[in-house]
């Protein structure tokens, strides 16, 4: 499979942890590029061992990757990288600002001798007055506006996910896409960027807009004047809740035939949009005590029905069961550090029609060590020596020296 994808024989080296790199590494490792995670030796990443709401971060990100754990505090160790970098097509990392230049193996040092690497380095910041400082998902949503729009008045919340991690990631994996795409012409490669902040404002740019073309501060979500009159959570008879959204003229001629509503549907005073935005404190009472009467299965079957936008509200663990998710391809089954398979989110992508799949299973820490070393040159007693000097880490054991 990996000789069909469109990244194959792209050799990717990682120096990266937590979600934001990972995350960078795994599209370009489902697209089928050669994507070799770098780990301290011993322990391996400090993320696979994260509790609590970090407990996922690694089986997430991480598929599809070889691991290569490394010493990068001793001299062999960095050589042996410099090594590596030189087989590499991209690099992509995600420490503190300046921490891999201070081993040698920032772009300016390492483009030298390999000028047509492609070089991501994913931060906090870009270019600015903020650019060295430590940042955190949680961080630049709270200073760039996120978190005030999520939460009610007075109460900033981060939004439920690493969003800019991710995305962060992803924007990295595009920035190498279409450097990629330029070194086919040039023959050089580059130094991209990818940050937190920036992405963030990326998220909440349509709020900064609307002030722009308004006049008015966005409200916090809770607190919005909605752009539709009927796009709510409604509780069900049975307990549950479902979302509903009504947002063109024809769907609410279609709302009020379905759910009974006649003299609603041929008001006059709600026949627009902007009219029954100006009138949701007449309409909502009655349309949740109408929806209130059913339960959300019969609501789900209505919906479908006419074609109306809808959704359960759904808790994470739910989705494991969730029939769009049990479409081949959707997921792909992993194996956690414990030894339990567990299925994982495919990338939301198809190509020709299919989903991007699992060619490598979530790697042990330095589980392929030993054949990345032979693949760079070193010979078996040299493997063995650097094995025993604690520059390399195995899973398996080091080949005995001859003679």
């Amino acid at each position: 499979m990996s000789d069909q994808l469109p990244l194959a024989g792209i050799r990717v080296i990682e120096f990266s942890h937590m979600v934001m790199g990972p995350a960078c590494g795994l599209v370009l490792a489902d697209l089928g590029a050669d994507v070799i995670k770098i780990e301290p030796v011993g322990t391996g990443d400090n993320t696979r061992r994260l509790p609590g709401s970090g407990a996922g971060f690694f089986p997430a990100y991480n598929r599809n990757k070889r691991s290569l754990a490394l010493d990068l505090k001793s001299a062999d160790g960095i050589a042996f990288a410099k090594r590596l970098v030189g087989t590499a097509d991209v690099i992509t990392e995600n420490f503190r600002p300046g921490a891999l230049e201070k081993m040698g193996l920032g772009y300016d040092a390492l483009s030298r001798d390999n000028p047509s690497l492609i070089y991501c380095s994913l931060k906090g910041f870009l270019a600015g007055p903020y650019e060295n400082r430590t940042a955190l998902d949680e961080v630049v949503q709270m200073m760039g506006g996120l978190a005030y729009m999520t939460g009610p008045p007075g109460r900033p919340l981060r939004a439920g996910s690493s969003v800019n991690d991710i995305m962060g990631g992803m924007f990295g994996a595009i920035a190498i896409l279409a450097a990629l795409q330029e070194r086919s012409r040039t023959a050089r490669g580059q130094l991209v960027k990818s940050a937190l902040f920036e992405n963030n404002i990326l998220l909440v740019a349509q709020h900064m807009l609307q002030y722009a073309v308004t006049g008015e501060p966005a409200a916090p979500m809770p607190q919005r004047v909605s752009a539709w009159a009927v796009y709510d959570v409604f509780e069900t008879s049975d307990a549950e809740q479902i979302f509903v959204g009504v947002v063109t003229d024809t769907q609410w001629r279609a709302f009020c035939d379905v759910f009974d509503l006649p003299d609603f549907g041929c008001d006059e005073t709600l026949a627009t949009n902007p009219l029954r935005v100006a009138a949701r404190e007449r309409t909502m009472p009655r349309l949740r005590a109408t929806l209130a009467k059913l339960t959300r299965a019969e609501i789900t079957t209505i919906c479908e029905k006419v074609g109306l936008p809808h959704a359960p509200i759904m808790r994470p663990q739910d989705l494991f069961d969730d029939p769009q998710l049990a479409v081949p391809g959707a997921m792909l089954d992993v194996t956690l550090a414990d030894g339990r398979t567990t299925p994982v989110p495919a990338l939301p992508m198809e190509m020709n029609g299919k989903r991007l799949g699992l060619r490598l299973d979530i790697p042990k820490v330095g589980e392929h060590s030993l054949s990345i070393a032979a693949s760079l040159g070193y010979t078996r007693e040299e493997i063995a020596q650097l094995v025993r000097n604690g520059v390399i880490g195995a899973k398996e054991a080091a080949p005995a020296a001859s003679g």
